[in-house]
């Protein structure tokens, strides 16, 4: 059986799966970018993030969901923008994504069901195959949505982030409630 949300048809799995969710794990490039990085003639590098995904993520924490990023890159762009969102637990130039993953289950003392992660690419996998929902942005590579529990509608970078939190306010009942802010 299917359950509307706001995005379309979901099936009741993914939806009890949310209701679990007490952690999400975010890539960055590919997810909350649109996984182009842009660099300038005396070695600036800029990214675009949209705004929505900003509200969505206030929106959960407010909710009581955690956030975390764990990415494999390092940028300074990346710490302002997750710091402006109040992003505590901000992983870069992580190689081993699991271990980073399993680091944050013990120290926010959660099990794998209670965790949410959403990628784009195949270095997300190996966390992806753990976790009680995993989540494959619209525009993901093709060998990463198989394993995917959910995809979302909207591409990476255009609001992707935005669309699951919604989903996850919706799954756990904080919809109505949900606010957040425009960052």
């Amino acid at each position: 059986m299917m359950v509307e949300t706001l995005y379309g048809p979901v099936s009741e799995e993914v939806m009890d799966r949310a209701t679990q969710i007490r952690l999400l794990i975010c890539d960055v490039d590919g997810v909350f970018s649109d996984g182009r990085i842009y660099l300038g003639n005396n070695g600036e590098e800029l990214k675009a993030f949209h705004t929505r995904d900003g509200f969505g993520i206030k929106a959960i924490q407010n909710a009581g969901i955690a956030v975390a990023v764990i990415t494999g890159r390092n940028s300074a762009i990346v710490e302002r923008r997750m710091t402006a969102l109040g992003v505590s637990h901000i992983h870069q130039g992580c190689e081993d994504k699991v271990a980073v993953y399993q680091d944050l289950l013990t120290q926010l003392n959660l099990t794998p069901e209670a965790c949410a992660y959403i990628g784009d690419d195949l270095v997300d996998l190996a966390v992806m195959k753990q976790v009680g929902l995993a989540v494959g942005v619209e525009d993901a590579h093709p060998a990463l949505l198989p394993h995917c529990h959910y995809r979302t509608r909207i591409r990476g970078g255009f609001g992707a982030v935005r669309e699951l939190c919604d989903l996850l306010l919706q799954a756990q009942g904080n919809l109505a409630q949900a606010k957040g802010m425009s960052v």
